[in-house]
C-alpha cells in the first residue's frame, strides 16, 4: 500500500482538525503539568470491515514515543459491534489531540469498505470496480476508492485511489467522448487507435442506439480487439435489466462474438446484483458508485480505560484493558523505518 506524503500527514495532525475540546484539554493539562500514561481502546458501533488503520498507524508513528504500545486488527479484517479494534498506550499528550482524526478515518473508511464487501459478496466472484469518486469531495475520493478496494473491489476509477491500494485504475470511454465523436463506433475506434494496448477495449453502448444494436456494430468493427461492452442505461430508459443483459449476450453469441464480455454499471446495489444472478443474467463485471461512496460511516468510540496504571472508565464501561485475542501488537520501529 502506498504511504501518505508528509504534507497529508501534517494536515491530518493539524490542531484545527480536532474537536476544540481536545485542544483545550491539552492546554489545561500542560499548565497543570499533567501527562499520565494512558490506555485508550477504540471500538465500532456496528459490525463491518475494519479499514483505515494503515493511515492511522502512519499518523501514530509520527507522534508516539518509542516506548508506546499499539495493538490492532489488520486492515480489511471483519469486526463486530463493540469489539476492541485498536488499543493505544502512551502519554496522553502524545496522541489525545488526534482522537477526532483517528475516529474519523476509521469511521468513513470502514463504512466504505463494508459497503464494498456487501457488493462483492452479492456478486459471488464477479469482479466489482469502484465508480464512486464522482459522488464525494476530491479531498476524500482517493481514500474512498482505497477503502472500496480493501473491501474487495478489484480496483477503482481514479489514479490516486488505485495507487493508494497498489492497483491500476480502470475506465475506458465516457458518454461525453461518444457524444463529441457523434458515433459509438468512431469513438471506440479512436480509443483503440490512441490508447496503449494494455488498456482493455470496452465500448459504452447505450448513448445513441439500442444497446444490443450498438454492441453488434462495435463488435463487427473491432473484431477480436474488442474486450467487452458496458451497459449503463439511464434510469429514464429503465436502467440495465437482467433481460437486457441476456438479450445482448444472445445477440453477440449469435453473431459470432462469444468472447465479448458484458460490464454493467448505473445505480448498482447488492440487491440489484442478486437480482441479476437470480435471473441468470451473464454479467462479467459491475461498476458500483454511490452505494459505496454514499455508505453510512461506522461510528467508532475511543475510551480511556487505564490512567497512570489505574483501571478507570466512564459509567457504563468496564475499567481496565478489554481482552481481545484477535489484536496484534504493532512494531512501531518498523513502521518508522
Amino acid at each position: 500500500m502506498a504511504q501518505h506524503s508528509a504534507h497529508s500527514i501534517q494536515r491530518a495532525l493539524s490542531e484545527d482538525r480536532a474537536d476544540i475540546y481536545f485542544a483545550r484539554t491539552q492546554t489545561v493539562l500542560q499548565k497543570e503539568a499533567l501527562d499520565p500514561v494512558v490506555t485508550m481502546e477504540i471500538f465500532p458501533g456496528r459490525d463491518g470491515i475494519f479499514c483505515g488503520i494503515t493511515e492511522v498507524l502512519e499518523l501514530l508513528v509520527a507522534v508516539l514515543p518509542g516506548d508506546a504500545e499499539v495493538w490492532t486488527l489488520d486492515e480489511g479484517e471483519p469486526m463486530s459491534e463493540g469489539e476492541i479494534v485498536l488499543r493505544i498506550t502512551a502519554p496522553y499528550s502524545s496522541f489525545g489531540l488526534y482522537e477526532t482524526t483517528i475516529l474519523g478515518i476509521l469511521a468513513h473508511e470502514s463504512g466504505w469498505a463494508t459497503a464494498a464487501r456487501e457488493c462483492v459478496e452479492a456478486a459471488e466472484g464477479v469482479p466489482i470496480i469502484s465508480f464512486g469518486a464522482r459522488h464525494v469531495h476530491p479531498d476524500v475520493s482517493a481514500r474512498m476508492e482505497y477503502a472500496a478496494i480493501v473491501g474487495g473491489c478489484v480496483t477503482g476509477a481514479t489514479t490516486a485511489g488505485a495507487e493508494l491500494a497498489g492497483t491500476a485504475p480502470a475506465g475506458t470511454i465516457p458518454h461525453a467522448m461518444i457524444l463529441i465523436f457523434g458515433d459509438t463506433v468512431k469513438a471506440t475506434q479512436a480509443f483503440d487507435k490512441h490508447m496503449p494496448p494494455e488498456f482493455p477495449r470496452i465500448a459504452l453502448v447505450d448513448t445513441f442506439k439500442d444497446e444490443a444494436e450498438e454492441s453488434l456494430r462495435v463488435a463487427e468493427a473491432m473484431g477480436d480487439r474488442l474486450w467487452g461492452v458496458r451497459l449503463d442505461t439511464p434510469v429514464e430508459r429503465g436502467r440495465v435489466t437482467p433481460a437486457l443483459v441476456k438479450e445482448v449476450r444472445a445477440r453477440l453469441d449469435q453473431a459470432g462474438f462469444p468472447n465479448v464480455k458484458i460490464f454493467v454499471s448505473g445505480g448498482i446495489t447488492p440487491q440489484r446484483i442478486r437480482q441479476f444472478i437470480a435471473e441468470g443474467a451473464p454479467v462479467d463485471g459491475y461498476g458500483v458508485g454511490s452505494y459505496i461512496s454514499g455508505a453510512r460511516p461506522i461510528d467508532f468510540t475511543g475510551d480511556l480505560k487505564v490512567v497512570a496504571g489505574k483501571p478507570l472508565a466512564k459509567r457504563g464501561r468496564i475499567p481496565g484493558i478489554t481482552h481481545n485475542p484477535r489484536l496484534k501488537k504493532v512494531d512501531l520501529s518498523k513502521l518508522d523505518a
